[in-house]
This record gives structure tokens, sequence and C-alpha cells, in this order.
């Protein structure tokens, strides 16, 4: 036998044993913790459908759901498997929103629906993601046992939360920190929208001496002059408790890749292009573009750079599955080589290895492409076409799927690029419809359909396998976790819509555009319109996104961490990639006084477990009041009276420099004794 051989008989001879073990009965799928988990899938997934819509980033709700379901059910006496349970429930709304707001909205921002309201777009909506949601439980319920129990894949926030159900106590203490921020963040929003103090400021600067300023074409003395001059704005931070509590818990590497981006568009890019054009930029940009520079700059901004992002997007979502080809090769044989498995091996598994059998899944997915191929013909009322687009979803779908479970495995889900396989599925589609021959706004809908179903597949397949690995730790069952987040999709799915209208109509009737405003970016919906127009009309601007792809690749030359993320950055509004860099910012020097204070592994475990839990209740609490607001738009107007008609950005750097205090002396007030043992680290 080789020497590898040996080592693979010696790890099965270590079988791995559970929290709870095999042969032990307990409590486990009742409804209480189905009715809790359902409670938490919403509101976490509207919330989530908010944060994603302003900021194109999602923040994974297993370790909030987690400490919500220890705090519930240890006042109502329910066991340990019932708390995972309502976590698996409650954890799935996150996943489902982060899908919906990357692609739901494209439809409307392409025109392919008249409008957003009921009646046009919620039954399209709501069997969009829930076709997607259920693929995506059943893609991942084929591959679950080879991936979950793969040592080379960590789940850093699976065994976290798996932890944190262990830890009791430790819990419960947890929850007190969530949810005091989640009163703090919710009333920062609202104060600031109420006028209290102004929550974004734009400042303005010029960019040469317009009149005055030229470049010298040519050598010394050369007569060849361009006059060039104008100016320019940058925006400074969002005084926004979720942005701020993103950057935090994301850190500061990642915030500042991110960031990275803005400052090129706005600190490079931008400037650059209004130096050399000056005032002739006004005949390059739409007629409608107002005629002063801060709009001018935004137009420069959006119709010149954001293609240059789309093209480094593309890039880094490729890099992303290329770095990904040894071991998605070998999951998907093991995968394919666990299906041969008979009835008689599958009766003797243990509690802890009963999953769905593989003829049920087969035969929910093969109904599910059978709606899909319905779906698709209405959507763009085409036959051939949409069946194609069906065939290419369930391939397609069933890799990506794969993926994601791969990069939740290795990153965690709050840094699962979802929109980055959704977008390479966009284009494989779009390039296929245009072979075809189809064209106008049907094929764009059939490649959004496609896109849509993938990226909620994809999405939710990522955090079902959080679930599964966190329920293979504690002792679950895999069959009952399988059966409480198909309910839970179900339910997600059919109320997903509400949070998304409501926001849309919300911003407009204060004056904005609804999807797509500058309040409301929902900046990977937009990216993916703006690609399902130029592929299947022939619009796109080829030369500008060309150039962002050699930028991408000059990024991953560079050995850039993430190229993906400085090209969102890109895409975003400055303000806030700014604000969320401020997180980032905030926790690093949290780090480093803990570090100067002396603390030992213990007690920065115990900073970094409350310093996550108090950034995610800001980012719950934001979310949560952002919705509320959004309803008092179809309310009196009294009920939004201003507290004052011109409210200071200085009083938004205040509560910023308050919120940084906040963020920094909670966390390391609860660094405790050294002697204490310690506790899981959140591992965001």
């Amino acid at each position: 036998m080789s020497t590898e051989g040996a080592v693979t008989a010696s790890q099965n001879e270590k079988k791995f044993k559970p929290y709870v073990p095999e042969n032990m009965e307990m409590r486990e799928f009742t409804w209480r913790a189905i009715l809790l988990g359902l409670a938490m899938t919403i509101v976490l997934g509207a919330a989530n459908a908010y944060l994603g819509l302003r900021a194109g980033i999602t923040i994974a709700a297993t370790y909030p759901a987690a400490v919500i379901a220890m705090a519930a059910m240890r006042a109502w006496k329910g066991s340990l498997l019932e708390e995972n349970i309502a976590r698996t429930a409650g954890s799935i709304g996150e996943g489902i929103a982060a899908g919906a707001i990357f692609t739901i909205p494209a439809f409307l921002i392409a025109k392919a629906w008249p409008s957003f309201r009921p009646a046009d777009a919620y039954w399209k909506s709501t069997a969009l993601i829930m076709v997607g949601s259920i693929l995506g439980v059943l893609f991942i319920s084929l591959v679950r046992r080879v991936m979950v129990e793969d040592p080379e894949l960590p789940f850093p926030e699976s065994v976290a939360a798996s932890e944190i159900h262990k830890a009791g106590q430790r819990g419960a203490e947890a929850a007190k920190y969530l949810f005091w921020n989640i009163g703090v963040g919710g009333v920062v929003y609202m104060l600031g929208r109420f006028g209290l103090f102004a929550a974004d400021k734009d400042f303005h600067f010029a960019i040469g001496n317009l009149g005055r300023s030229q470049v010298r074409l040519g050598a010394a003395g050369n007569t060849n002059v361009l006059a060039t001059g104008g100016a320019s704005t940058f925006a400074a931070p969002s005084v926004s408790p979720a942005y701020i509590g993103v950057g935090y818990i994301i850190g500061l590497r990642l915030a500042s890749i991110q960031f990275a981006g803005g400052v090129l568009a706005w600190g490079l890019m931008v400037p650059l292009l209004i130096f050399f054009l000056g005032p002739q930029i006004k005949q390059f940009l739409p007629v409608d573009t107002p005629e002063n520079w801060a709009a001018m700059s935004v137009a420069v901004w959006r119709f010149i750079v954001r293609p240059i992002a789309v093209g480094g997007m593309l890039v880094g979502a490729a890099y992303t599955l290329y770095k990904m080809r040894t071991s998605l090769t070998a999951g998907l044989g093991k995968a394919f080589s666990d299906l041969r498995q008979t009835a008689d091996e599958q009766s003797k598994l243990s509690r802890t290895e009963r999953y769905m059998s593989s003829k049920t899944v087969f035969s929910l997915i093969v109904l599910m492409f059978l709606l899909m191929c319905f779906l698709y013909i209405r959507i763009s009322g085409l036959v051939w076409p949409a069946v194609l687009a069906a065939v290419v979803m369930l391939i397609v779908g069933f890799f990506f799927a794969t993926v994601s479970g791969s990069l939740v495995g290795m990153i965690g889900s709050s840094n699962n690029p979802v929109s980055g396989l959704t977008l390479s599925t966009l284009i494989i589609a779009a390039l296929l419809m245009v072979s075809l021959g189809v064209s106008g706004i049907s094929g764009v809908a059939a490649v959004l359909g496609v896109a849509a179903v993938v990226c909620v597949s994809a999405s939710v397949a990522g955090e079902l396998l959080q679930d599964f690995k966190v329920g293979y730790i504690l002792g679950g069952t895999p069959r009952t976790i399988q059966i409480a987040e198909l309910i839970a999709v179900v339910v997600a799915s059919l109320v997903m819509y509400w949070p998304l209208m409501l926001l849309h109509e919300a911003n407009i009737r204060a004056g904005g555009i609804g999807f797509g405003d500058r309040q409301l970016s929902a900046p990977q919906a937009g990216l993916m319109a703006t690609l399902a127009i130029g592929i299947v009309g022939g619009d796109m601007p080829w030369p500008l996104v060309v150039v962002g792809i050699f930028f991408g690749i000059a990024m991953i030359m560079m050995q850039v961490k993430s190229p993906l993320l400085v090209a969102v950055g890109m895409y975003l509004p400055f303000e806030t990639t700014f604000a969320i860099f401020l997180g980032g910012a905030f926790r690093s020097l949290g780090d480093w006084v803990a570090k100067r204070r002396g603390f030992n592994s213990a007690q920065m475990a115990r900073v970094e477990n409350s310093g996550v839990l108090t950034a995610s209740g800001l980012i719950a609490g934001e979310a949560v009041l952002g919705l509320l607001w959004a309803g008092l738009q179809f309310a009196p107007a009294w009920t939004r009276t201003q507290i004052f008609a011109h409210p200071t950005y200085r009083a938004g750097i205040a509560v910023m420099i308050g919120l940084a205090a906040l963020m920094i002396w909670l966390p390391l007030s609860s660094a405790g004794d050294p002697s204490e043992p310690a506790p899981p680290t959140a591992m965001m």
C-alpha cells in the first residue's frame, strides 16, 4: 500500500464523532424551532436585501441567527438540536436575499418588465427565486457528504456557529451585544433620516485652472497645446452604521482592497478624463446631463468608468473559478461516485448520515427543470431558446452551486463572490442567445432569467452547505436539515419580493429613480442589466470593457488579493466604499489597542466575538429601520418631519466618532480575565 493510501485508511478508521452522539434521541424538528427560524429568515433576509441594494454586499446570517436561536431556545428550555434547526432555517434568508438583489432588479433596470408593481413583477420574481432556491438545496444535497467531510475545507463560519451552540452561557451573553447594538444602529440611522445630521457630503475641487491650464503635446517649444482643466467631486464617507459595520466584519485588508477601487475611479480616472476634456466632455455625455461639474463627474463615472469596472469584474470572476479547478474536479468526481450507493447501504446508515434519497432529489430536480422551461417561455415569449436556456441553467447551475459550496468551505459565506459566478453564467447565456439569433427585450429577459435562477441557486447552496457542516459537527440529522431548509426557502421566496418593492417605491417617492439610484444603487443588478442589454442588443461598450479586462489581468499579475473586489469598489459609490473602509480601520485600531494592552489569545477571541456581534447589531439595526423608513414614504408627510431643515455633516462626523468609540471600546471591555478559557472566535 502506498503512503498516501495508508494515510487515507488511517483517516477513515478515525471516524468523526459528533457532539450529540448518533445513537442519542433528542428533540430536533419541532414547530417552535421552525417558526422561530422562519421569523429570523424573513427579518434577516429583508435586512440583507436592504444592505445589498445599497452597498452591494451581504453579510452571513449564520452567526447572528445562532446567537438569537441560542437565546430563544434557552428561554424555552429547548434542545441543542432544536437550536440548530432554528438557526438553519433562520440563516437561509440571507442566501435568498443575496441571489434576489443581485438579479431581480435587473429586469426593471433593463426594461424587461414594465414596472415593479405586484401585478407586473410579484409572481415572476417569486417563481424565479423559488425555483432557484429549491434547486440550490437539491444541487448541494448531491455533494453534501463529500464536501462536508472534506478535510481540506475548514468551514470557518460553520465551526464558529457550532461552537456558539455548544458554548451555552456564552451565547446568551453574546445576544446582549447583538440586541443592544441593533437599537443603536436603528436609532442612529433614523436620526440621520429625520435631519439631526447630514449623512452624506460632497466636496468639489478644481482640476487645473480652467482657461489657463494646458498640456503641450510634443517637445519643448512645440506650439501644439491642448487647453485643459475643469472641476470634479468626491464624497465623504456616509454616516451609516451598516456600512461601517460591514467594514468592521470584513476587516481592514478586504475593506482597503475594495476602497482602492473607489480611489482609482474617483482619484484617477474621473479627474484625468475631466482634466483633458474640460467643458468639451458635455458633448460626449447624455443630452439630459445637467451642465454642472458635479453632474458631469458622476456621468463620467457612470458611463465610462463603470464599463471598465465591468471588465475587471469579469476577469475577477474567471480567476476565482480558475483557482478552484483542481479541488472542483476532484469534488465532482467524488460526488458522482457517492450517488451509486444502494438502498441497502443507505438503510444501514446511522441517524447522522441519513439524508434524502438520490431518487427523491433527482425527481425534484426534473420537476424544477420542467417549471423552469414553462417560466422561461412565459418570461421571454420564446419556446426553444427558453428550453435551451433551462438546460444551460441546469448544467451551469449545478456547477456553480458546487463552486459556491467550495468557496464557503474555504472562506465562509460572508466572502462568497456569488455575483462573480452569476456574471459568468450571464455571459454564457447571452452569447448562446446571440448565437441562436435571439435579440431584443425577449432575449434580454431570457438571459436574466437564467442568471437569476443560477444566482439564487448558488447563493442558497453555499449557505446550506455551511448549515450542513454545523449539523455535521453538532450531530444533527441531514434529512431533517434538508426538510427545514426546503420549508424556509419556500416561505422566504414568497415574501422576498415585498422588501424589494418597498425599497424601490420608497426611493421613487423620495425623489429617486428606484433601483439604480445613488441611494439604492443595486450595483450587481445594474451590472447584470448592462451586460444582458449590451451583449444581446449589440450595444456593449466593448472597448471600455476590454480596457477593464486588461486592467483585471494586470491586477492578477500584481498578485492583488481580490481583483473582483477592486472592480466592485470602482463600481460602487465612493461614499459607500469610504464608509466600509472606515469600519475596517476601526477594527484594526481596536486590534492594535488590544495588542498594546498585552491581551492573550483567549482575551483576543472574546474581543473578536463581541466586536463582530457589535457590528452585526449595527448592520441589522440600520437595515430593519431602513425598511421602516421606506414604509414611512407611504405615510402622511408629518411622519417624516425634519429636525433641522439644513442638517450639517459636522454633526455626522461627531456621530461617526461615537460609532468608532463604541466599536473599539465595547469589544475591548469584554476581554475578561486572562485566565478564562478561550471561547470560539467568530471568524467572519
